[in-house]
């Protein structure tokens, strides 16, 4: 008895496997067939793009060089917006970490004393496709900075070019 139960319960799951995996594939079609002509990534690419356009909506970008002329002036605040590992690893000379993590859990008085709310701030982070500086300045205006940029290129474009970093902190 014992053994016909389980060859019974066997075949039944294996009926509900292959029928979960036959619904699966034929709900996610669109997506499979985009991936099998090797489409998907372009698409994800697409989508993310879109994104950081709507973020960056009343957000002024600087690019490198832009960048670059405002650290030189020594008039701006930069803010490093990546996980305080890579901020420790090598970041922009005189930067300062902060993530949008650390910006959900600082209280306003807090940050004003570690930001001049007047001040040009600059927010990075690793890469051109990296968003996690447009959250930092997305919060930031939120909490009331007003002249809150962001450093599109990235830090890995101002390493490549040479430009002053530090280790310490």
């Amino acid at each position: 008895m014992i053994p016909t139960t389980f060859s019974h319960d066997l075949k039944w799951s294996l009926v509900l496997g292959f029928l979960s995996l036959f619904l699966t594939v034929l709900w996610h079609w669109p997506i499979v067939q985009q991936s099998y002509q090797n489409k998907l990534f372009s698409q994800i690419k697409e989508l993310e793009r879109q994104k950081a356009a709507q973020l960056l909506q009343g957000i002024r970008t600087y690019n490198l060089q832009q960048a670059f002329a405002l650290h030189q002036q020594g008039v701006t605040t930069f803010i490093d917006a990546r996980p305080p590992a890579e901020y420790r690893e090598l970041h922009i000379e005189g930067a300062i970490n902060l993530t949008a993590d650390d910006l959900h859990s600082i209280k306003d008085t807090e940050l004003s004393k570690r930001l001049n709310p007047g001040r040009r701030i600059i927010i990075y982070c690793a890469h051109e496709d990296c968003h996690a500086s447009l959250k930092v300045a997305e919060l930031l205006q939120s909490r009331g900075f007003g002249e809150v940029a962001v450093f599109l290129d990235g830090f890995r474009a101002w390493d490549e070019a040479g430009y002053p970093v530090d280790v310490s902190r």
